[in-house]
């Protein structure tokens, strides 16, 4: 993993070597070395293992999530933004393997650190009202679940909202 700062180096080198194939009038090879740097500051914004695992979790592959995740060395060292998705991705994969005391430590570090994206939040909202009621926590349990609510403006999780209502009734 490339440290932060060297990425932007990094790519400011290739910028630089762009701008001097364009005025050589090797044109296409300026575009490439220009894409080339483009990719380095994207990784500075995205980290590449939370995008790896990103697509891991979509393909319902969990196990090679954590894998990734697990390559993931100092997150605090990330961007806040990346450092909110990695512990997101963490309680995810943590939540499949039905460990729920770590899945609820890496959801509430998600959620306080700052995730961007409001169905984002009530995911993880989503899952902590799930943790709770596990524990048997009603008040705890709705809480999270009002929360989940107000962020699902696009009613993406009206189904799974509709079934910890309905776990809820039964305690």
């Amino acid at each position: 993993m490339i440290r932060k700062y060297l990425r932007l180096i990094i790519a400011g080198i290739l910028f630089l070597g762009s701008i001097a194939l364009f005025i050589n009038s090797l044109v296409s090879a300026g575009i490439w070395i220009l894409l080339l740097s483009g990719l380095f500051v994207l990784t500075y914004f995205k980290n590449e293992m939370n995008l790896i695992a990103f697509y891991f979790v979509r393909k319902n592959k969990f196990e090679s999530a954590g894998k990734m995740l697990g390559r993931v060395k100092n997150p605090e060292n990330m961007i806040a933004s990346q450092e909110a998705y990695y512990y997101y991705l963490c309680g995810l994969v943590e939540a499949q393997k039905q460990k729920n005391a770590q899945a609820e430590k890496h959801f509430k570090k998600a959620l306080e650190t700052g995730l961007r994206l409001k169905t984002d939040q009530a995911v993880a909202k989503l899952n902590l009202s799930g943790i709770a009621l596990s524990k048997r926590n009603k008040k705890l349990a709705t809480y999270y679940l009002q929360d989940a609510k107000k962020l699902d403006k696009q009613k993406m999780l009206t189904a799974q909202i509709r079934e910890i209502e309905g776990m809820l009734k039964r305690i």
